[in-house]
């Protein structure tokens, strides 16, 4: 029999992208997930290996039969801020395996406190899955792989006009705008304000020098926690640069109550949404990653370079969830607990992925 992949929020252009990586990869068959009771299925997946369910996920006796019935659970209905980490604790109650496209730091402090649940239960739970967090997190551990000590770990990213995602995405930029974060430096945990302290960075084209502020990214957390390194600065960046400066002047000058606001997020992620619907056709909806680990190697002070580039971030973040989601089902990434992609997949099982769907990732010592 097929493997039966349950893709909750599978009708939005991420879950899509991640339900199609998964049938061009695998023999699964496909039930994506939406709350209309009228939905059907996205135009681009095909009618024979996957079908649409209705699915409210308050509703937990509905949301158990329908994980119940499968061998993976995909989760992709973001926004993760507003997420708890019920569909997790489903699968884990159920003894299925579970993969998602989280980018919420509290979120992953949530899945996280079910590792010991998971672990107990036997189910394997990768999180933080597609491009950043995801593709990112395995480009620091290759990275890192290749000093004898590593210290300072710098992540940057840049997405083209809506990164050819839906509004949600741009639901996810404002929300983390709200409150300040932690990160490590030097050692020390330091609070620091969202999109603030501009940086110049030179990403593969067609970006070139772009500028990127600090955001609140899970790497942040996962990454300090598997590698013993003193720092770790996650940065975001949009193209174009005229995006940056406007969301740099809302985090900056807007009050918290507004930021606050669901009215207001909706607000600006609508009017935000139909600008890139003009841009893009100039600014492209790609993405950028840029990963630099320092360090030593050999005694002497050392840099390590990993750049990646795509020209659609919806199907780039379909490439890193669906990836994973092709390894479990394989059997050839089992490891009961709660993981993020550092933690759990080596870097022969990443570079194979990669490589099997054409997505290059330079790599250079400085």
């Amino acid at each position: 029999m097929a493997n039966r992949v349950l893709i909750v929020g599978g009708r939005g252009r991420i879950g899509s992208s991640v339900a199609q990586d998964i049938l061009t990869y695998t023999d699964a068959e496909i039930t994506v997930t939406g709350r209309d009771p009228n939905g059907s299925l996205p135009a681009e997946l095909p009618s024979d290996r996957s079908r649409y369910l209705a699915l409210d996920l308050a509703d937990s006796a509905a949301l158990r039969q329908a994980v119940s019935s499968s061998n993976l659970v995909v989760h992709c209905a973001g926004p993760f801020h507003y997420r708890d980490a019920g569909v997790l604790k489903t699968c884990i109650e159920a003894g299925v395996n579970y993969t998602d496209v989280s980018d919420s730091r509290s979120f992953t402090r949530r899945a996280l406190d079910c590792r010991e649940l998971a672990k107990n239960a036997g189910v394997t739970a990768i999180i933080n899955t597609g491009i950043f967090p995801g593709v990112s997190n395995s480009m620091v551990r290759r990275d890192v792989e290749q000093l004898d000590t590593a210290e300072h770990i710098h992540l940057s990213y840049v997405v083209g006009g809506s990164g050819g995602a839906g509004v949600t995405v741009m639901r996810t930029t404002f929300l983390g705008l709200q409150t300040p974060f932690d990160v490590l430096v030097d050692g020390k945990l330091q609070q620091i304000k969202p999109y603030t302290d501009r940086e110049t960075i030179e990403f593969p084209a067609p970006y070139g020098k772009t500028g990127v502020y600090w955001f609140d990214m899970p790497e942040a957390i996962t990454l300090p926690e598997t590698f013993p390194v003193k720092t770790v600065i996650t940065k975001f960046g949009t193209s174009p640069d005229l995006y940056n400066h406007l969301t740099w002047f809302v985090a900056k000058y807007w009050p918290d109550s507004w930021l606050k606001n669901n009215s207001v997020i909706e607000f600006l992620s609508y009017v935000s949404y139909g600008m890139t619907s003009v841009t893009n056709n100039f600014s492209g909806v790609g993405v950028a990653v840029r990963s630099q680990v320092s360090g030593i190697k050999n005694g002497q002070p050392a840099k390590v370079r990993s750049t990646a580039v795509h020209p659609n971030a919806a199907t780039a973040t379909g490439i890193g969830t669906g990836s994973i989601a092709q390894l479990m089902l394989e059997g050839k990434l089992t490891k009961p607990g709660v993981w993020s992609v550092e933690q759990a997949l080596s870097t022969e099982l990443f570079e194979g992925a990669m490589q099997s769907r054409n997505l290059n990732i330079e790599q250079v010592f400085l």
